[in-house]
């Protein structure tokens, strides 16, 4: 962990700073300040305050986009708006670099060619990770992987593994699918499948209704 780390994450101390950087990690798109603040219940000038913090501190990041359709003179200027930053940030004290362990892990499965036994793994990981009383969405809450419905679809805006996936796609991607369908079995969730479906930006794996159940 570095200051820089500690800083970034101290900045969501605050209730409705946080509250204002969730809502806007949340939709997947860019954000502009009158829609987060009616949206946290603040008024826009406290909102751009924070909005603005959070650049500062590198959790997010900000563009100008038009929000309406307008063109031409009285269409007014671009609008503020923001993003979630593409960085990660974590906390440890005293530092532990878990990360580097993880890459070198990864990199002897690859080249051992344990991939069953490392998918078997993930699958067993994944049952025992079901909370009791839990349903599958506060479980992938509670694991990182913030959820959202889409259609019937329940897709994944966050992917907990992202580093490791840039460096071993293959591998850690079959191993988080193998991890979300033993979370499944650990649920006894039978109405829904886990599939690959990648897409950018997002987690490689999304749950669909099961239509054999």
């Amino acid at each position: 962990m570095s200051s820089d780390d500690l800083g970034t994450v101290a900045a969501l101390h605050d209730p409705v700073r946080r509250a204002v950087y969730e809502y806007v990690t949340s939709l997947g798109r860019e954000a502009g300040r009158n829609e987060t603040a009616e949206a946290v219940g603040v008024q826009r000038t406290l909102a751009a305050f924070h909005l603005d913090k959070l650049v500062e501190a590198g959790l997010l990041e900000a563009g100008f986009k038009r929000l309406t359709d307008r063109t031409g003179p009285g269409s007014g200027r671009p609008a503020k708006v923001y993003r979630r930053a593409r960085g990660e940030w974590q906390v440890s004290v005293p530092a532990r670099d878990y990360r580097t362990l993880a890459l070198l892990l990864a990199e002897a499965v690859d080249r051992l060619g344990g991939d069953e036994a490392a998918d078997e793994a993930a699958r067993r990981a994944g049952a025992r990770l079901a909370g009791e009383g839990e349903d599958l969405g506060g479980a992938l809450r509670r694991r990182g992987y913030e959820p959202y419905e889409e259609g019937e679809d329940l897709r994944l805006r966050n992917c907990p593994f992202h580093v490791l996936s840039q460096e071993h796609p293959l591998l850690v991607c079959s191993m988080n699918l193998a991890l979300c369908r033993g979370l499944l079995e650990g649920l006894g969730d039978d109405a829904a499948r886990a599939r690959l479906d990648p897409r950018p930006g997002e987690c490689c794996v999304a749950f669909s209704k099961n239509n054999e159940s």
